[in-house]
């Protein structure tokens, strides 16, 4: 049997032909020289077995990286990073808005806004120039889970319900987003584009998704650091210390957690270099 014929099982259940071509893409992603990827892929390739998961080969290619240079692990782990924003979905809302806010969008996070009907809590509010964003944001703690038409119908019926209310108006918003850490199912996005609603997930719009923005803009999610502890990140996560950018700002955090200045000073390395790589 040739070892491209392998069956894989990916976290929806579903099966799958190994693709090395797939996991290249993902290891280029992490910033590793040609060399270095060359390598990871003959290690995996000679451990594969029918009905191997992805987890196992996301498993081994992340040990690997990390043995070579911790900054690849933590660009590799970027999908990982977003859902360890959970179990709630406000951290990840945070991320939106500091993504918004570093593209130069003035920012607000859980305000109300008024319908014609009824009130809503809107997750992001972004503002620049004359674009006037009402974005709301669907986490998903689970990697099985799908965005599917449901999220945009109902997230339509209160932007338009919002825009009813403020027309005419010059705080109108002009834009109504759907955010997700997931994928949308092909309805969804055909609904999307239909109703005018602009979708962000993991990987789309093309090229131009959430793992594109947060490589080309370097602001990657403190989950990311495989240096800190979970118990560290979940304590930087509540005091809204969301993007690694962030806390090459604020170091004094690492601090209050007791860190000593050997560890804090290979940590803000880590992301130092991360946050540059680009």
């Amino acid at each position: 049997m040739k070892k491209n014929s392998f069956q894989i099982i990916k976290s929806s259940g579903e099966k799958a032909d190994f693709s090395i071509t797939k996991l290249r893409s993902s290891l280029y992603r992490s910033g590793a020289d040609e060399l270095t990827v060359d390598n990871i892929i003959n290690v995996v390739r000679d451990e594969l077995y029918q009905g191997i998961s992805t987890k196992e080969i996301y498993n081994r290619a992340f040990a690997l990286l990390k043995k070579s240079k911790s900054i690849y692990a933590s660009k590799y782990k970027l999908k990982k990073a977003i859902y360890e924003l959970g179990p709630t979905g406000f951290p990840f809302e945070k991320f939106i808005g500091a993504l918004m806010k570093h593209s130069g969008y003035k920012v607000e996070v859980g305000k109300i806004l008024k319908g014609k009907c009824v009130s809503h809590e809107v997750d992001v509010i972004a503002i620049k120039n004359k674009q006037h964003i009402v974005a709301e944001c669907k986490f998903h703690s689970e990697k099985s889970t799908t965005c599917n038409i449901k999220v945009p119908l109902y997230i339509n019926s209160r932007y338009r319900d919002i825009v009813t209310h403020y027309t005419k108006t010059p705080s109108c918003p002009n834009e109504g987003w759907v955010v997700t850490n997931t994928r949308f199912t092909t309805d969804a996005i055909t609904y999307g584009k239909c109703a005018g609603l602009y979708l962000l997930s993991w990987d789309y719009p093309k090229d131009n998704g959430l793992k594109d923005r947060i490589d080309r803009l370097g602001l990657y999610p403190i989950t990311v650091s495989t240096l800190l502890t979970n118990r560290e990140k979940q304590f930087l996560l509540s005091r809204e210390i969301v993007l690694c950018r962030q806390l090459l700002n604020d170091t004094f955090f690492l601090d209050h957690l007791g860190i000593s200045e050997t560890r804090k000073k290979m940590i803000l390395s880590e992301i130092s270099m991360l946050c540059n790589s680009n």
